[in-house]
């Protein structure tokens, strides 16, 4: 039964959606568009048209997103909320505000002039509309400004999936490509976006499509840590003849339920009972530190857990 979303709930998303698509047009205009980064997404392939042609980042971006979300739902169905459409609808007007006020100025560099005279390393930006144009020029620190770019980018884009929307563009592609490919999904988005950053060859140097998947790797990192939060769980495995020993400690001094199985050593064919448990990081250290007493002949696997949910984890999540 699906469960009823208070009114709270509803307004704290919403201020979510808007909150994340703002951070998104400040990291767009102020950090990876300065830089004439694309790190994969409509708005990388806006950046580029944007350094190539002068077309405003918001037009391009809107102009894509609109034709993909149409495209998307005649392929795969309604599956587009309002919350998305929300987003694909503040990010163009947060950029366009952000692109006529602050114009494409960078943030991070390391000094600014009107002319490139005497400069071995500079990057040019255009301040002004019309016959008031004129171009300036930075020196570029490239490191910290993808650092810079990737944590904005990570925040605003893991904010808006928190609230249960989505930024649209290319993931769209990704999701009709898988639908009759089977591809998963993860490598296709990953090869959509390497796609989009590899555009950035056109505009002439080297190191911007590098910097660019330096910046993808980054956000995705933020946009992990901002959905799941901090909290790291291990899935361990525990082969040892002391069962009851091992079985009494994750009960009652780490207060941890689990599952014991029964197994067959392929080796001498005996058999042998297997302990699976899902521990926190702490709860691990102290289970390591005390196997050594438990059972000095345990097999122990420790793998990393992605996600968990149930009960003593994270919910289960609601019936969409």
């Amino acid at each position: 039964m699906k469960k009823k979303v208070s009114l709270k709930d509803e307004i704290i998303a919403y201020a979510l959606v808007a909150l994340g698509s703002l951070l998104f047009a400040v990291g767009d205009v102020m950090f990876v568009n300065p830089y004439h980064l694309a790190p994969g997404g409509v708005y990388g392939l806006a950046n580029v048209f944007n350094a190539l042609f002068g077309w405003k980042i918001s037009v391009a971006g809107i102009c894509m997103d609109i034709p993909l979300l149409i495209i998307g739902t005649i392929i795969l169905g309604p599956r587009f909320g309002i919350k998305t459409i929300i987003s694909v609808i503040l990010i163009p007007i947060f950029t366009y505000i952000l692109e006529t006020t602050w114009g494409y100025a960078p943030v991070i560099h390391d000094g600014l002039y009107d002319t490139a005279e005497g400069l071995n390393s500079h990057i040019s930006y255009i301040v002004g509309t019309g016959d008031n144009a004129i171009e300036r020029f930075f020196i570029p620190d490239f490191f910290l400004n993808t650092v810079v770019a990737g944590l904005i980018y990570g925040v605003a884009i893991g904010i808006i999936f928190r609230a249960g929307a989505t930024s649209g563009g290319s993931d769209i592609i990704s999701m009709i490509i898988h639908k009759y490919t089977k591809i998963s999904l993860g490598v296709l988005v990953l090869i959509v976006d390497s796609c989009i950053s590899l555009t950035t060859l056109i505009i002439g140097d080297i190191r911007l499509p590098i910097y660019s998947i330096i910046l993808i790797y980054i956000e995705s990192k933020i946009i992990d840590l901002v959905v799941e939060g901090v909290t790291t769980y291990k899935t361990v495995f525990i082969i040892t003849d002391r069962i009851d020993e091992v079985k009494n400690y994750i009960l009652n001094d780490l207060k941890r339920g689990g599952t014991c199985f029964p197994g067959i050593g392929l080796y001498q064919g005996h058999e042998r009972k297997m302990i699976y448990v899902t521990l926190d990081r702490g709860d691990l250290v102290k289970l390591k530190a005390n196997m050594r007493h438990l059972d000095p002949a345990a097999f122990v696997n420790v793998i990393e857990s992605s996600e968990i949910m149930g009960f003593g984890f994270k919910a289960l999540p609601e019936e969409n």
